[in-house]
Order: C-alpha cells, then structure tokens, then sequence
C-alpha cells in the first residue's frame, strides 16, 4: 500500500527559504506522478506543483512560478519542493500526492480529476515575522 509522508515544514519570515520533502513507500516513483497541493485558512486547495513518473514534465503554479522547484530522488523515494522568497500568502497546510501513472510524461495540478488517490498527512508552513 502507498504511503506518503511529508516533512520539512515550519515557521520562516518573508523573504525566507524552506524545502518540503513527501517520502513515497510501497512503491516505486516510476509508477507514481507526485503533486504538492496546498490549502490555507478558508480558502479551497490549490496546486502548487507536480512531476511527472517518468521525471520528464514538471508544472508550477503562476503564484510560485519563477520561486519554486520540484525535484525528486529515485533512490531516496523522495519527493522535494524548494520554495524560496516565501510571502505571508504561502501560509498554508501542504500535501503531497499521488497518482497512479506509470511511466507517464505528463502530470496534473488538478485535484478533482480523480487521479490522486494517495495523499499524505499534511505538513503546515507559516510565513509570518
């Protein structure tokens, strides 16, 4: 069964760095497109970004296009997300989660299309001085 763990999450002032790690368990990231979603107080989940299986296609979302990386580590298992020059609108709870596409070249920022069924616990980042 696929588990995902994220981690790396915490308090950072404006204009900070931090990087999110989502551990895969059960199987391998070849089978499996990786997405980062994000949810803050009263507002709906938000894509923040994705990569593909096959580690080939990644996507931003516009709010952090340009500040933000999505990396992965085939032999950790793992998931990275670098978000740099943090703004207090990047408060929010973060998942990691997972689709079931193997060896795919594409991957979605849409959370309804039924795709991610596996999800992680959610880790909480706060941008505040």
């Amino acid at each position: 069964q696929l588990q995902l763990m994220e981690s790396g999450g915490g308090l950072v002032q404006p204009g900070g760095s931090l990087r999110l790690s989502c551990a895969v368990s059960g199987s391998t990231l070849d089978y499996y497109g990786i997405a980062w979603f994000r949810q803050a107080p009263g507002k709906e989940h938000e894509g923040v970004s994705c990569i593909s299986s096959s580690g080939l296609s990644r996507n931003y979302a516009d709010s952090v296009k340009g500040r933000s990386t999505i990396s992965r580590d085939t032999v950790k298992n793992t998931v990275y997300l670098q978000l740099n020059s943090l703004k207090p609108e990047d408060t929010a709870v973060y998942y990691c989660a997972a689709a079931w596409e193997p060896y795919s070249d594409i991957c979605t920022l849409v959370r309804d299309d039924g795709s991610y069924n596996f999800w992680g616990q959610g880790i909480q980042v706060t941008v505040s001085s």
